[in-house]
């Protein structure tokens, strides 16, 4: 947990004067017991006016000064906690965002969520009670104790006696409680995941009449997070009871045995109020410290959590180096690549090798789960190669800088995604200084421009969370719209024709091919977007079983042959 402190350093002084300053309140809260125990033996006791006056103001100085130092610590231990908890989810972040496909798939979504905002926030609260209360309350319980040794040693050992009761107890719901905690911050990733999986499959889950059955699954879920919580919550609930009885139990000797004492004058009045006003200290302050015990423990489980992701290493590196690239060389070459996602998983790719010159259509196509999509996410690096090379411009992928790599390439994925905000804001992830101009332009090329037209806000059309607000149709002509604004070297459309109709599909092929200068991937396995391709990728289980024009396939290749009448028998059918 204290590695995640360097994420503080620039709070240092709020770290510092924090428990200072809660020091000092400590101070001051265990001097007034003497006040008051003056007040009443020289002032009451005597009917001094004046005496009572003296302490009873000499109290009141004591409790102000006390109070605004514990304002200037909450003051501290605010700033401190709420920066650091800002510093570290910026940091996580950026740790993420240098992560390949490969360690995302590993952590998954859902937990790295909860380790963004619950494992962060808690960290955040640690850090706020370490900075409060973590000088406060253990000084508080010694110093009790060695005042009420100073006031009577022996009243003292009834204070020597309640304190190892009190940490047995201590000790025994903190064994009990804190492995519960972990388990509960376990579920909390399961609740997480099934919360992400019922809001983005929600259209699935009402097509197939789900609802009322993933409403009993999450309410299943709800209810094992709800009973977890309320067992630790019960047995967090006996300190409470139990410590009320020690300190019930410790009053009555105090007054027992203090009362003796008066009797024969071996003590005052007002000391044996003292002494009971240290035993309330000293036990309240020990809750305090069973709940930082339990506060820290479930802390030190979500920093573990956080530091599983900071100590590890992005299997791509982004080095800053740039490259010399070969304006001769073709724009993608494969050469005997194999891939497999996992050291123990089988080989999702098996000698590859292809090529792609510049200002040329390559077309690819297969059964699904034959390769295609992990095919083209070795060329930006999404994931690295097993064995072989992949070359972009005679470079190989991996000589160059992530950055510069990813900015010649654009790709319009198989999900449609686009994100909060207007048209021309997400066109503009393709390019940040992009013009109206420029946005008409992309919108024309995708075939989109007619019906953005038609929207009374144009390209200040507000797009809802996933662009729900648009037909599948439209959100992948946005989609496309958006990468081809960027003006690549290479444009890859990874199966993001598959919504539109077959003339929509025709002109927005027709109208790349007049108008851009670039190599262009086309993911199909609707022949006809592919048929016009200079060379056409045929993939089976991995394996490229064919490669050619579609003329030459289709005399050479019988699986292509069965394929192309699959698809017209289909559309005769249609």
């Amino acid at each position: 947990m204290f590695q995640l402190l360097r994420y503080a350093k620039d709070y240092r002084k709020q770290i510092i004067l924090g428990p200072f300053f809660k020091f000092l309140e400590a101070v001051f809260e265990l001097i007034l017991p003497l006040f008051m125990a003056r007040l009443v033996d020289e002032g009451i006791a005597k009917h001094d006016q004046g005496k009572v006056i003296e302490m009873a103001l000499a109290m009141l100085g004591l409790s102000i000064v006390g109070l605004l130092c514990a304002l200037v610590c909450q003051y501290y231990a605010s700033i401190a906690s709420q920066g650091f908890g800002t510093v570290l989810r910026n940091r996580l972040m950026e740790k993420i965002n240098s992560f390949s496909h490969k360690e995302l798939n590993r952590f998954g979504t859902d937990t790295l969520i909860t380790r963004m905002t619950n494992d962060i926030n808690q960290m955040q609260g640690a850090l706020a009670m370490l900075i409060r209360l973590v000088v406060r309350a253990p000084f508080l319980s010694v110093g009790s104790v060695i005042m009420a040794f100073y006031i009577d040693w022996q009243m003292g050992l009834i204070f020597l006696i309640l304190l190892p009761l009190f940490c047995i107890i201590l000790f025994l719901i903190i064994h009990f409680s804190v492995p519960l905690y972990k388990t509960i911050q376990h579920q909390l990733d399961q609740l997480n995941q099934l919360v992400t999986q019922n809001l983005s499959g929600v259209r699935v889950i009402r097509a197939f009449a789900r609802t009322k059955t993933e409403t009993a699954h999450f309410k299943e879920q709800t209810d094992d997070l709800s009973k977890l919580n309320q067992k630790v919550a019960n047995i967090s609930a006996l300190l409470s009871p139990s410590t009320t009885l020690i300190m019930n139990v410790g009053i009555v000797a105090l007054l027992y045995f203090g009362g003796f004492k008066v009797n024969v004058g071996g003590l005052e009045q007002g000391q044996v109020l003292a002494l009971i006003n240290y035993m309330n200290q000293m036990l309240l302050a020990l809750i305090v410290v069973s709940n930082l015990v339990v506060l820290f423990t479930r802390a030190a489980a979500s920093a573990n959590r956080i530091n599983e992701v900071f100590a590890t290493e992005p299997t791509l590196t982004a080095e800053k180096q740039s490259v010399k690239i070969d304006q001769q060389a073709p724009l993608v070459e494969f050469k005997k690549v194999d891939f497999r996602y996992t050291e123990k998983s089988g080989l999702a790719l098996q000698n590859i090798s292809f090529s792609l010159a510049d200002n040329q259509v390559l077309g690819i196509t297969g059964a699904t789960g034959s390769g295609k999509s992990t095919l083209i996410n070795l060329i930006p690096r999404f994931y690295d190669a097993t064995s072989g090379t992949v070359d972009f411009f005679g470079v190989n992928v991996r000589a160059w800088s992530l950055e510069q790599l990813r900015s010649e390439i654009a790709l319009v994925p198989q999900t449609a995604v686009l994100f909060s905000g207007t048209i021309r804001e997400n066109l503009q992830w393709g390019k940040p200084d992009a013009t109206d101009d420029e946005c008409w332009q992309a919108l024309a090329t995708a075939q989109a421009s007619e019906f953005v037209q038609s929207l009374s806000k144009g390209l200040d059309t507000p797009i809802l969370e996933n662009g729900k607000n648009f037909s599948g149709g439209q959100r992948q002509r946005l989609t496309i719209a958006r990468a081809l604004i960027r003006k690549p070297k290479l444009l890859i459309l990874d199966d993001s024709l598959s919504a539109l109709d077959y003339q929509t599909d025709l002109e927005l092929r027709q109208a790349m091919k007049r108008e851009l200068n670039c190599g262009i991937i086309i993911i199909s396995q609707r022949l006809r977007s592919i048929q016009d391709a200079e060379t056409i990728l045929l993939m089976d289980n991995g394996r490229l079983a064919a490669q050619g024009s579609h003329e030459s396939l289709l005399k050479d290749s019988q699986l292509y042959q069965e394929l192309v009448a699959s698809q017209e028998e289909g559309a005769v059918h249609a």
